[in-house]
């Protein structure tokens, strides 16, 4: 008897990676042995050197197939065994193991956006939607478009054994979110790619694209963001308070290279408007949607809890971001 694995990488496609996919058969009972790729293919090689290396690194049900397959995700190797250029999942490792005693967590909202015929999902053929405003958390034929295809995902998610926390319909038609979390550094950031993967995979089913753009529509509507969720131990016990707002001082210092790795686009998301603050400034509040990075009002009340980055795209490679926020956080803790 044999079983079917899909393992899946993240390529080397500039400015923001694309996720890839293959399919090995195993024998039952067998572990899932490393395997290559064709990297000249996938902007990680070049034709006279084109092996690239797929290590396994976590696996979860395959909710699609079903009965024994898995979905695999993989890191991306040289045939030296060393990482390869393009494997961000390495340097995030090594934060993890340098800063586990402070058990960082995240939990990130990940928007994205349906699309269909080159436009967002819902709206019509020529012009414009009603504006912004009766979407958001919205129930209707008149208001929601796509909700099948995200319930499907929900559903794929939790049966792959994800750690998703919820979704919900955002601010633009077609426009939705579902989160990841609470979960470490390297877990966060694997299953966020599954779950993307996922998105895809169930969009192929509808004949529906999923876009994580930025800013899919120009003019007044909200673009699309991955609103990243932190804490630490110390943040979470009675007092954290203090550890928090150290932490979003640590944030304001490194500004620049946070937002330089936060995302391609982000400038034309970042403007000042639309709950965000301008990709050139950094602030920092209690319940303010329009600061770099909010507190949120129960956490103020209680004195402890999470941060809330409010700058990172819904394109990030969640392995750079989760990464940075725990160096910078935690490295900058007595």
């Amino acid at each position: 008897m044999v079983y079917k694995a899909e393992y899946i990488w993240v390529d080397g496609t500039q400015p923001t990676s694309k996720l890839r996919s293959k399919t090995k058969i195993i024998e039952d009972g067998k572990e899932l042995p490393i395997w290559g790729f064709d990297g000249s293919s996938t902007n990680q090689a070049t034709g006279d050197k084109s092996d690239c290396v797929l290590k396994p690194v976590a696996s979860y049900p395959d909710p699609i197939r079903g009965g024994d397959d898995v979905l695999v995700m993989c890191e991306v190797m040289l045939v030296d065994g060393k990482p390869h250029p393009t494997n961000t999942r390495h340097l995030a490792a090594k934060t993890e193991k340098k800063y586990k005693k402070h058990e960082p967590l995240f939990g990130i909202e990940q928007e994205f956006t349906l699309m269909k015929n080159g436009r967002p999902y819902g709206f019509p053929p020529a012009g414009y939607p009603e504006p912004q405003g009766g979407y958001y958390c919205g129930v209707g034929e008149d208001e929601i478009h796509g909700r099948p295809l995200v319930e499907d995902h929900l559903e794929a998610c939790l049966a792959a054994g994800l750690s998703i926390s919820g979704i919900n319909a955002e601010v633009m038609p077609g426009q939705w979110e579902f989160q990841v979390g609470p979960l470490g550094l390297l877990d966060v950031a694997d299953q966020l790619w599954v779950a993307r993967w996922l998105l895809y995979r169930i969009g192929e089913d509808y004949g529906i694209a999923a876009t994580l753009d930025a800013k899919p529509a120009k003019g007044d509507w909200n673009g699309a963001g991955a609103h990243t969720n932190f804490s630490t131990k110390e943040m979470r016990e009675d007092g954290g308070y203090k550890y928090i707002e150290a932490g979003c001082k640590a944030l304001g210092e490194k500004a620049a290279l946070h937002i330089a790795n936060y995302g391609t686009g982000i400038e034309d998301r970042l403007t000042g408007a639309h709950e965000t603050q301008r990709h050139d400034q950094f602030s920092y509040g209690v319940s303010d949607r329009g600061a770099s990075i909010r507190i949120p009002w129960q956490v103020a009340v209680d004195r402890k809890g999470y941060l809330e980055d409010r700058r990172p795209n819904a394109n990030i490679d969640p392995y750079v971001v989760a990464r940075l926020m725990v160096e910078t956080i935690c490295g900058a803790m007595k």
